[in-house]
């Protein structure tokens, strides 16, 4: 499937009131947006992947990620054919590792292990299922160069979370020019530089203890003294972009010009659906 143009990633659209989730996913389509993402830490994800297809005609719903620990590879593969069977091809599905706070929390201690291996495992799940679930209908959570390598050889490419335009560079080296790459770009829209980055740093925060996110920082060439007392503004403006409609604009244009063939942007505040956000931004991104 071909993925461009900009997408709506969103908790919202998962959790929200059912009826207002349709409501909401078929005008984002008229909205022009290219792509629904919605997370998955667990539960009834194809219920909702299904909310989102029915709601829509055209638009690719994927998922950011599911957690490959809370679903089989035969349940995702079945429910996968089910649903494209039914919908087209328009469900993309996003595989990711999750982090071990989080599912050591869910399952129980000792059960997260090496997240490289896990993922070769799950994919190999998906290969080898009674309906198998190709390579070209997944992307995967990646960050470091392992996980991409992964993503360049298994999956039609990749999904990066909490990422810079230098990030997106990197990442599109290391899946060479015909992988899909599709980062998560947070945005705060608000003309107020205070109020931009308490809302990005109280985002950002919740990231910082898990260490794949940690590592990735530094990696992009952030310290140790960016990461603590809620972060420096260095890190706060890199990883979430704040302003108006030109500021958010010219920030997609930048993983555009490193690398990314979509970019879904993920509106930050305390309404789970931002719907004026999204109207107010449509006309800046149809463009980009």
């Amino acid at each position: 499937m071909e993925l461009s143009g900009t997408g709506v990633w969103s908790i919202g659209l998962r959790y929200a009131d059912p009826g207002e989730i349709a409501e909401t996913a078929a005008e984002l389509e008229e909205l022009g947006y290219c792509g629904l993402w919605i997370p998955d830490p667990g539960g009834e994800v194809f219920d909702a992947v299904e909310r989102l297809l029915r709601a829509t005609k055209q638009v690719v719903v994927a998922t950011g990620v599911l957690n490959l620990w809370m679903h089989t590879p035969e349940e995702t593969a079945q429910a996968h054919a089910r649903i494209t069977a039914h919908y087209g091809p328009r469900f993309l599905l996003g595989v990711g590792a999750s982090h071990a706070p989080l599912v050591e929390e869910a399952l129980g201690k000792g059960r997260y292990r090496n997240p490289v291996r896990a993922m070769q495992s799950f994919l190999d799940g998906l290969d080898g299922a009674a309906t198998p679930l190709g390579a070209d209908s997944r992307v995967l959570a990646a960050l470091g160069p392992r996980m991409l390598e992964l993503a360049r050889s298994r999956a039609s490419g990749a999904h990066p979370y909490n990422v810079s335009p230098e990030h997106t560079a990197f990442a599109r080296r290391a899946l060479g020019t015909s992988k899909l790459l599709a980062p998560e770009q947070a945005v705060v829209l608000t003309d107020d530089p205070a109020t931009g980055r308490e809302l990005a740093r109280q985002y950002l925060n919740r990231y910082l203890e898990l260490e794949n996110y940690a590592k990735n920082f530094l990696r992009l060439g952030f310290s140790e003294d960016d990461m603590a007392n809620g972060c420096s503004d260095r890190l706060v403006d890199a990883i979430v972009v704040w302003g108006d409609e030109e500021a958010i604009t010219a920030r997609i244009e930048d993983h555009r010009a490193a690398g990314a063939d979509h970019v879904c942007i993920q509106v930050l505040g305390d309404d789970p659906l931002p719907r004026e956000a999204w109207r107010r931004l449509a006309p800046a991104l149809r463009g980009t």
